[in-house]
């Protein structure tokens, strides 16, 4: 394969992985319901164990820094959506609450590992193009989410259980991880990179952790909380509350696949400063408002303004001189999922003293964060996503 072949083709394969992981959690975000229902659960029982997904992640995600540095992004971004797809059909086969608990382990922890894994092979893709395509792997996650909440939704919606439903899932994406593998960058693109595999985080890369910490938890608390919200508290179809995720998902995907073009003419200050304000100002009206059609067109709101604040951290993070692309992504990851993984059980906590809708208020605060923090992308040291520093290829075009 020629280098001019090898990027579009890495290219590709890249996104069948994103698009793979976002049909996964997709899937398994509108049947969060169904297993509350079935076992019973109040919102704060709900939270606790949707804690352990948290867990699972923050202690995987880590380590994954020293895995891609040894056996390289190829192999654990494999490995780790196998595992991932193996485990998805896990939490709804749990009987009861003790079981649920290390279900939601296992699937958090594979998608830590894939989620860091995967972003170092599209940092290295992207290297080799020299121009800002990191938002568009993220807006193919986006549509993945969107068509695993729609095909939820309507599996849900003809009463097909989600033990059926997320073993299917789980079995066809296993066969698209295996086939994507071909094509992936070879393994001594990262394996054994320079810089080391553990190290103190740079005062920059510091930074990029609490915006992505802001970022994903917003992010998490939709996906974990938006369709509990619409079919509990205001009362919706299945089918409807799935509507939700969908929205969310529509319209970060939308966000996404302009995030490269917007990325290139703005900056990446004026993208994570701007996407706060219409995450503040478009999920506080509608909480205020309290119509299931209004939460609708915040949710979708909150996808805008988020859709390419952590693609752009992350092309940042994995051009940072002082730690390998992996321990680097591997850093900011953690920080941020963090946020996304440990913040809705926080607001299932809140939820609990206060109700939901004052649990999904906490989003409109990180939106005001996020305005806060937006210029800590500009600190000397930092790269921005436009930046080529080190691309390592010739340009290529697709």
């Amino acid at each position: 394969m020629s280098l001019t072949d090898e990027p579009r083709a890495a290219r590709r394969a890249v996104m069948a992985v994103f698009l793979l992981n976002g049909l996964a959690l997709g899937s398994w975000f509108p049947r969060i319901p169904d297993v509350q229902r079935r076992l019973e659960l109040g919102d704060g029982a709900l939270g606790g164990a949707l804690l352990g997904t948290a867990v699972g992640a923050l202690l995987a995600m880590p380590a994954t820094g020293l895995l891609v540095a040894r056996w390289g992004s190829r192999r654990v971004t494999t490995a780790s959506a196998v595992a991932l797809c193996a485990a998805l059909p896990l939490p709804a086969l749990a009987p009861t609450l003790p079981l649920l608990v290390p279900a939601l382990v296992l699937l958090g922890a594979a998608n830590g590992v894939l989620d860091v894994a995967m972003n170092t092979q599209a940092v290295a893709v992207e290297r080799r193009y020299r121009r800002p395509i990191m938002t568009t792997f993220h807006g193919v996650f986006s549509a993945g989410g969107l068509a695993g909440a729609v095909i939820a939704g309507a599996v849900s919606s003809r009463d097909l259980g989600p033990e059926a439903h997320l073993l299917t899932m789980g079995l066809a994406l296993a066969l698209a991880a295996l086939t994507a593998r071909r094509w992936l960058l070879p393994t001594g693109t990262d394996a054994g990179a320079g810089g080391p595999a553990f190290a103190r985080p740079t005062r920059a890369l510091a930074g990029l952790g609490v915006v992505a910490f802001c970022v994903l938890l917003g992010e998490g608390a939709v996906a974990d909380w938006g369709a509990v919200y619409l079919r509990n508290g205001l009362g919706t179809s299945a089918g409807f509350a799935a509507a939700g995720y969908a929205a969310f998902s529509l319209a970060m995907a939308v966000g996404r696949f302009a995030g490269d073009w917007l990325t290139a003419r703005i900056g990446p200050v004026a993208i994570v400063r701007g996407g706060g304000v219409l995450v503040a100002l478009g999920l506080g009206a509608a909480l205020l408002a309290d119509r299931p059609a209004a939460v609708l067109v915040g949710f979708a709101a909150v996808g805008a303004g988020l859709s390419c604040a952590f693609p752009v951290v992350l092309s940042a993070a994995g051009r940072d001189p002082g730690l390998a692309p992996g321990a680097a992504l591997a850093a900011v990851s953690t920080a941020g999922y963090t946020g996304f993984l440990a913040g809705p059980p926080l607001i299932g906590f809140v939820a609990e003293w206060l109700g939901l809708r004052a649990g999904l208020g906490v989003v409109v605060l990180l939106g005001g964060a996020m305005v806060l923090l937006a210029g800590g992308l500009d600190r000397p040291g930092s790269v921005t996503a436009g930046g080529s520093r080190g691309a390592v290829a010739s340009p290529a075009s697709d």
